[in-house]
């Protein structure tokens, strides 16, 4: 698929089909998500991947069965893969205590960096995430886990220090799933212009 094409047809999918996804695809999805810059190539992205019969363990933490009838997007429930992009402070402080960046003053804690580049890079390893899914033919979706995620975490062994900047669910979209995307806000919010966006010079 064309790259203009992926970044232009991308939208979030809430409806899946109940069928796996392939493991060489979804390893491949993963291999591409992976290849994002990092401050000072520290790295410190990961990727949780629950599959199949797993991925009940997240909604059991985050949507309880007894309000899962007022759902409004069932069909996400039926999504086989939720990956959990997962941040790792540590690994920009170890990265930047190292002779070759100590210089800059930002090893010594999270408090010394102007932005956490931790949040950012791991960010940037989704959004390559979800358009690597839209180069496959599948559908994605980036949501927040808004309710226990600690509880989730320590469930699912996460170490401490690690965080989600929140869940990418995954699959085959429903024959519907695009009707479905097209009734979220870009539906009553315009996009903004071009030159609305763009600051050339100054602001």
């Amino acid at each position: 698929m064309e790259w203009n094409e992926i970044v232009r047809t991308r939208r979030m999918c809430r409806d899946y089909e109940d069928r796996p996804v392939e493991p060489v695809v979804l390893d491949r999805i993963l291999d591409q998500a992976r290849r994002v810059p990092s401050a000072g190539f520290s790295q410190g992205i990961d990727f949780l991947v629950l599959e199949g019969s797993d991925t009940a363990h997240f909604w059991d933490h985050t949507l309880p069965p007894g309000e899962r009838e007022a759902f409004p997007w069932p069909g996400l429930l039926r999504a086989p893969v939720i990956v959990l992009p997962i941040a790792d402070e540590r690994a920009y402080l170890e990265r930047y205590s190292q002779p070759d960046k100590a210089k800059a003053g930002l090893g010594e804690s999270t408090d010394a960096w102007p932005v956490p580049y931790w949040f950012i890079d791991t960010g940037m390893a989704g959004m390559a995430l979800l358009h690597a899914v839209v180069n496959e033919g599948l559908g994605a979706l980036f949501f927040g886990i808004f309710r226990n995620e600690a509880a989730l975490l320590s469930s699912l062994g996460v170490p401490a220090g690690k965080r989600p900047i929140g869940a990418i669910a995954l699959g085959h979209p429903t024959v519907a799933a695009w009707a479905v995307a097209r009734q979220g806000s870009p539906t009553v919010r315009a996009r903004r212009r071009l030159n609305e966006v763009i600051h050339r010079g100054r602001w």
